[in-house]
């Protein structure tokens, strides 16, 4: 008696999709690979960089967006690379502050359903299909975060850089919030929930800094680096190229 399984149709066109499936996703690989190759040949000569975050929703001449774009514009000046997520509300005014300065304003842009439109003050700009990819790019290259009000997304880059810098991933740099009334209540709940439960501790709240004017978010971060320069340590350039 023959107890092998026999080959049917149907078996026999399960295994051809899963073969696809695994051929597309195999080849998928490649696309990945140029979305990094090219974001680490296109940034690398943007030294020294500032990364913008804020709300996609946020609308023209809203005080949020004012402030964004002043504080692009001063950093643009001081000799930043402003760095945003290329698409409207507090990444258009970061850009448009940086597009009217010196140093080059640049566009991390990624296709979304809704909301992701790019806006056109962008010197430099980037397309990305995978959010892993570009926020990579956010950090390798960043000087510090400056981060605005803003939603989910907003959120999702700061616990990032947060994190990062908190496991030792990433070097240390400075992460400005702007705006003092909206952080805190988050900042609240770190100090009053998080550090008494013990899932961080009391000096993870020392890595951000709280600032409401855009000139002083400008001589925060230049303070930072008032003592060691810009160029990152050989240990902090081979914690970066393992990130």
């Amino acid at each position: 008696m023959n107890d092998k399984t026999p080959v049917t149709r149907k078996s026999t066109e399960s295994f051809t999709t899963s073969s696809k499936i695994l051929s597309r996703e195999s080849w998928k690989i490649f696309q990945i690979m140029a979305e990094f190759v090219e974001g680490f040949e296109r940034l690398e000569q943007i030294h020294p960089s500032v990364s913008i975050f804020g709300s996609a929703r946020t609308p023209v001449g809203h005080p949020y967006y004012v402030m964004a774009e002043q504080i692009a514009r001063l950093l643009s000046d001081a000799g930043f690379s402003v760095v945003s997520g290329g698409g409207p509300g507090i990444m258009e005014a970061a850009n448009k502050g940086a597009h009217a300065g010196k140093a080059p304003s640049v566009g991390l842009n990624i296709t979304l359903p809704h909301e992701q439109t790019t806006n056109p003050y962008q010197d430099i700009s980037l397309s990305f299909r995978h959010f892993f990819a570009r926020k990579v790019m956010f950090v390798k290259y960043a000087s510090a975060y400056v981060v605005l009000p803003g939603g989910f997304g907003t959120l999702d880059e700061l616990m990032e850089i947060m994190t990062l810098i908190q496991t030792g991933k990433s070097r240390h740099i400075p992460v400005i919030l702007v705006h003092a009334p909206f952080w805190k209540g988050l900042l609240v709940w770190f100090r009053d929930t998080l550090v008494p439960e013990g899932t961080i501790s009391a000096e993870d709240l020392d890595l951000v800094t709280v600032l409401d004017d855009a000139q002083d978010v400008l001589q925060a971060i230049f303070r930072y680096y008032e003592h060691r320069g810009f160029e990152p340590s050989v240990e902090e350039e081979q914690i970066q190229l393992n990130l």
